[in-house]
């Protein structure tokens, strides 16, 4: 029997074992179990307001961190989960670098699939920005620079929106930038993709405007995570963006935020970077 492939010499059974993020490190729920502990005491320990509405749907809400540094810049991390999976809780701790760098920093929630479509998880962003940009909390952001950023699947959704008016840098960490190969694989059984969707909304396919960026991706990552952001960092450069590509050294899926997490952290530094020229 001949093997069918469907993209890039793969077939089914490999391309889902291409982005199982999960059972490519040892033990993901003793991993997840410690984001979420150390994400908890950043919540106890730290000054937030919780759960701000930006839109109507449930999950349309928001974290505010704000940091001791007057006129600020502000940083917006959209977490990760293929879209389908976790929530700004689980991922808090990522917070405790961008505070230290004098950063207030906010933490994006958005509905999952199947409840949302790829089309409406990408406008609950736009949503977000639109909010953030009018200013309607009053935390006297607006004006001030602010970098989008997101980790997986949120590195995706930050590619998507890097040219929104109130961005002004970008920093996409294992971001997805190609939507084919996710429609062929596992994860659409969720998110059912349409051909619209596929090529509206993959970042690679729409390089050309956009603000200044850093692309991070784990050097231990899965081979088509690190291929992802690869590729995009090179499309950019081919049409003259400026767009920095980071590789952190032995960092897997989700030991490279912790570059995010620790003042000290390499992304922690492109970040202050980005705000600083």
């Amino acid at each position: 029997m001949s093997m069918t492939y469907l993209y890039r010499g793969m077939d089914r059974i490999a391309l889902d074992a291409a982005y199982d993020n999960t059972k490519a490190v040892p033990d993901f729920p003793a991993v997840l179990a410690d984001c979420q502990a150390r994400s908890a005491k950043l919540y106890d320990t730290a000054s937030c307001w919780r759960d701000l509405r930006y839109g109507d749907r449930p999950r349309e809400r928001y974290d505010w961190f704000a940091c001791e540094r007057p006129n600020a810049p502000t940083f917006v991390f959209i977490h990760g989960g293929y879209w389908q999976h976790c929530t700004k809780e689980d991922f808090a701790y990522v917070a405790n670098g961008p505070l230290a760098a004098g950063f207030n920093v906010v933490l994006a929630e958005y509905t999952l699939a199947p409840e949302a479509s790829m089309t409406q998880i990408v406008g609950e962003i736009g949503r977000l920005l639109d909010h953030l940009a009018g200013d309607r909390d009053r935390l006297r952001i607006a004006g001030k620079p602010l970098v989008l950023g997101g980790h997986s699947a949120g590195g995706h959704l930050t590619l998507q929106h890097r040219s929104h008016r109130a961005v002004t840098a970008a920093l996409p960490i294992s971001a997805l930038v190609d939507l084919e190969p996710i429609s062929l694989s596992w994860l659409d059984d969720k998110l059912k993709l349409s051909k619209h969707e596929i090529d509206a909304f993959s970042p690679l396919r729409h390089v050309g405007s956009g603000v200044p960026t850093v692309v991070a991706v784990g050097g231990a990552e899965l081979p088509e995570l690190v291929r992802h952001s690869d590729d995009y960092a090179a499309a950019c450069r081919a049409v003259g963006e400026t767009v920095d590509l980071i590789h952190v050294a032995g960092g897997t899926h989700f030991s490279v935020l912790d570059e995010l997490a620790r003042p000290d952290g390499c992304l922690v530094q492109a970040l202050s970077a980005l705000v600083t020229g």
